[in-house]
């Protein structure tokens, strides 16, 4: 497998009340901030939200799956929440390498965005897979 800086992954997700449910029985976060629409109506929100780490754990995908896919392992991560996602929005989420080192690790950009509105910014290290050693060999 071969990346370089620059190179970018996208998934869009569609958040779902169901979603957020099955994400606190996960979790443990029960917080009604997340579950209870009554409640939640009374907070800075207005409704209920989504959990920032339901957000964040799409990154988890998009690194395990896509970029740099199979076979990497997850080292680190820095968020910041800027925006609620709400149940019904659509999250549209990036990783990009923005540096590779020879230890075989690499920073990433992670970002998400319900429309123009980015929501999650922040900052991925991952260790990469190793190379197959067909991937290694000359051709």
């Amino acid at each position: 497998m071969s990346i370089s800086v620059g190179d970018r992954a996208e998934r869009e997700f569609e958040v779902t009340q169901d979603l957020i449910r099955r994400f606190a029985e996960v979790s443990g976060d029960t917080n009604p901030v997340h579950l209870d629409e009554a409640y939640a109506a009374g907070t800075r929100f207005g409704g209920t939200v989504a959990h920032g780490m339901l957000t964040a754990g799409f990154f988890s995908g998009i690194l395990g799956t896509q970029l740099p896919g199979t076979g990497s392992i997850y080292l680190r991560q820095e968020l910041r929440f800027l925006a609620p996602v709400r149940p019904g929005d659509r999250v549209r989420c990036e990783v990009e390498v923005t540096e590779l080192d020879d230890r075989r690790r690499a920073r990433f950009a992670t970002r998400a965005w319900v429309g123009e509105t980015l929501v999650v910014d922040g900052e991925a290290r991952v260790l990469l897979p190793k190379e197959t050693p067909e991937e290694g060999a000359e051709g």
